[in-house]
């Protein structure tokens, strides 16, 4: 299966150049994750899942290029077919299905979850500030950068940060772990805009699910200590090359876990 390569941070004899909610998410879940994807950059397969989430990104992303008279699920279906179809020739995605059949299958249910989108909000009632936006910004020190789903603002004028989400949502009592990358992005957009976001928003496909919280600047600011907090954290743990692993229930899903010292023992037998 052909593999993706994540760019490193930054050469850890150099320090710490840049963090996106990725990474600073990797970290903060476990070290030894970061070090094999920015710092080691080792390779992990592309899912078909992963391979969703872009294409409905793209799709999402081009519906509100349409009139708002033209924003149906009949055209968001086309979108997604049309973005598969550019992307599905990039080396990435090679062998990425084992058959035809295959591939047929996770379009029809790729459809079925995009569809799921209208239940939640109605496309044609607004017209997003931006979408996709790529931000690099000097914060407090520290080079932030990533790129925002979508930013709207709601009745009141006040500035709504939505990112769309393919995979299940988890459980209610967990999702506000789950808006650690939002309260980055919104950070983001307060030091760049001088406007703080009134409310952070994440949609998944999967259920449907919508989780909304709201922010202000006491929130950011506390927000803004913590990610002071895991830079300070990671440029320590690149300066003495020590990355502890901390194992937990999603390591069943880590493509590392064969190589992780968490499991070494586990491998020799």
């Amino acid at each position: 299966m052909t593999t993706t390569v994540t760019k490193p941070e930054k050469d850890p004899e150099i320090g710490l150049e840049t963090l996106s909610p990725s990474r600073a998410g990797d970290f903060k879940t476990c070290p030894q994750l970061f070090k094999f994807r920015a710092i080691d950059r080792l390779p992990e397969p592309t899912t078909v899942y992963q391979a969703r989430g872009t294409t409905a990104h793209l799709a999402l992303e081009r519906l509100f290029d349409l009139m708002r008279t033209e924003r149906s699920p009949e055209r968001l279906h086309t979108l997604f077919r049309e973005a598969w179809t550019e992307l599905r020739t990039d080396p990435e995605y090679a062998d990425l299905f084992e058959s035809a059949q295959d591939e047929r299958d996770w379009g029809v249910e790729s459809l079925q979850l995009l569809s799921n989108y209208f239940s939640i909000e109605d496309p044609s009632s607004f017209d997003p500030d931006d979408r996709e936006l790529d931000m690099l910004d000097e914060v407090d020190g520290m080079t932030l950068r990533g790129i925002l789903d979508r930013i709207d603002r709601d009745e009141q004028d006040r500035l709504i940060i939505t990112d769309y989400k393919t995979g299940k949502a988890p459980p209610e009592r967990y999702a506000q772990g789950a808006f650690f990358a939002l309260k980055i992005y919104a950070l983001l957009i307060r030091h760049r805009t001088g406007e703080t976001p009134h409310e952070i928003r994440l949609l998944y496909l999967n259920g449907p699910t919508l989780y909304r919280t709201t922010v202000d600047d006491r929130v950011l600011d506390a927000m803004s200590r913590q990610v002071r907090a895991l830079w300070d954290a990671i440029e320590k743990a690149m300066s003495n090359d020590r990355f502890p692993p901390r194992p937990g229930p999603l390591c069943d899903w880590c493509a590392f876990k064969s190589i992780c010292p968490a499991f070494a023992d586990d491998s020799d037998q």
